[in-house]
């Protein structure tokens, strides 16, 4: 049986470090695995593209309700393990991945009988639902083996292991590219699904890594039981998984949500604005890699050792993360100010655009260090089981400064204010964390394990 007291004992800043850096690659080859999609895809015509672009929002609410199943299981399996609990880590993670298992199967037939209907109300055409429904009938129908790794993987993450998952992830990546053009195309023995083979080649790479998972939570981690239930901690488990995982599934929601009212505000200054933002966006993901592994980690790692009693160990690292952060991320603002004007020119042809674009990258990513600081505060509440005030940030961030700031800025001064307004109320949001962190973290309230 594997003992991962590792995060109770070692340096700091090396742990992190070395929990952090598979996390990146994890990262990395996620983003990979969606551009490949995209382009073979792309490679079947507009129609294909402009359908697979409506699956977008439906699939990316699943994959909040994952994301914040996983941050449950993350949390309460974390603190569990610290507190040297190791059945009780196993039957919860036994009856998570089983809420999982039965939540997703209610989705999926849901939403496998309302296709057609859900998508006209998107928008979508006649002409266009029938490359929809070719590719959702088959998604939904393999929505569990996108889920359960999903979920299962937060769990092998809590452990302190974040090599194995990222190793998955980006196997399954590899898979999904090799598989993407022989299903659409029907190259060599294959046949020529179109569409559906994208469908196909995702639920195949899917596959493998819900086997590889369970098996490693199985054998290796020794985290799955057999029979799984035990009635009398069936419900508490999933008392505790969701009080932490439905507050960090609307969390996840609403940064696309914000999105689509911030590209409302754009879309009154014109085309070319809009396109640079959309590139711009694109550049941020790639640039703020870094403190989306760190704070990936920095949930198992508070998880555990606020299990173990651990408080002080839990706030120094959290200090010394936004520390990093300040650091790493002013550094990474020196480089977009040089590299500016280059990045514009990569993705247009458009002066315009690229003048927008170029103004952008000089501005805004001044306050990606407080950006990061505010992203890992919000990572260590979720460590600390209680996600609800992690949701709570992130709506005064979203809804109290950064729309409002943003739309200011537009009547003031327009693509210019309204920049300006992101990046203010990114660094007021950072100052705000940063304080909570000195003066308030950990918070005061502490989950028994049990």
């Amino acid at each position: 049986m594997l003992q991962h007291n590792s995060l109770l004992t070692s340096p700091i800043g090396p742990q992190l470090a070395r929990m952090a850096g598979p996390m990146a690659l994890g990262i990395v080859a996620i983003q990979a695995f969606n551009l490949v999609d995209i382009f073979f895809i792309g490679l079947l015509g507009t129609d294909a593209l402009a359908a697979i672009s409506f699956t977008f929002p439906v699939t990316f609410v699943v994959i909040s309700l994952a994301m914040g199943l996983g941050a449950g299981l993350s949390a309460c399996l974390g603190q569990a393990l610290g507190a040297g609990n190791r059945q009780e880590a196993a039957q919860f993670t036994s009856h998570s991945l089983l809420l999982a298992l039965l939540l997703v199967c209610l989705l999926a037939g849901l939403g496998a009988g309302t296709i057609d209907p859900l998508f006209r109300l998107l928008g979508a055409t006649d002409a266009l639902l029938v490359p929809i429904h070719d590719y959702m009938l088959i998604w939904y129908l393999t929505m569990p083996l996108l889920v359960l790794p999903m979920v299962g993987n937060a769990a092998i993450r809590a452990t302190g292991d974040t090599r194995t998952p990222s190793l998955v992830m980006l196997v399954a990546g590899l898979v999904n590219g090799l598989l993407d053009p022989l299903l659409i195309f029907g190259i060599g023995p294959f046949p020529e699904l179109g569409i559906r083979g994208a469908a196909i080649a995702s639920a195949s790479s899917w596959l493998m890594a819900t086997i590889v998972g369970l098996w490693l939570l199985w054998r290796r981690e020794q985290l799955l039981l057999w029979p799984w239930l035990r009635l009398d901690r069936v419900v508490p488990h999933w008392r505790q998984l969701l009080q932490v995982a439905i507050p960090a599934s609307f969390t996840n929601l609403l940064n696309p949500l914000t999105t689509a009212v911030l590209m409302m505000i754009l879309a009154g200054l014109g085309k070319e604005v809009v396109a640079a933002y959309g590139a711009a966006s694109r550049i941020e993901a790639l640039m703020l890699i870094a403190m989306m592994a760190l704070s990936s980690v920095l949930a198992p790692f508070i998880s555990q050792n606020t299990g173990a009693g651990l408080h002080e160990r839990s706030r120094q690292a959290l200090l010394l993360s936004m520390r990093f952060a300040l650091g790493f991320q002013l550094l990474v603002f020196g480089l977009l100010w040089w590299l500016a004007p280059w990045l514009a020119r990569q993705f247009t042809d458009s002066a315009e655009v690229s003048r927008h674009l170029t103004f952008y990258l000089r501005l805004v990513p001044l306050g990606y260090g407080l950006q990061g600081c505010f992203m890992l505060l919000a990572s260590a509440l979720n460590g600390l089981r209680v996600s609800s005030i992690s949701l709570l940030f992130n709506a005064i961030r979203l809804f109290g400064l950064l729309l409002p700031l943003a739309w200011l800025g537009n009547r003031w001064h327009g693509e210019v204010g309204v920049f300006t307004g992101i990046l203010v109320a990114n660094m007021l949001a950072g100052i705000i964390a940063g304080g909570f962190a000195w003066r308030r973290f950990p918070w005061k309230i502490n989950h028994p394990a049990n």
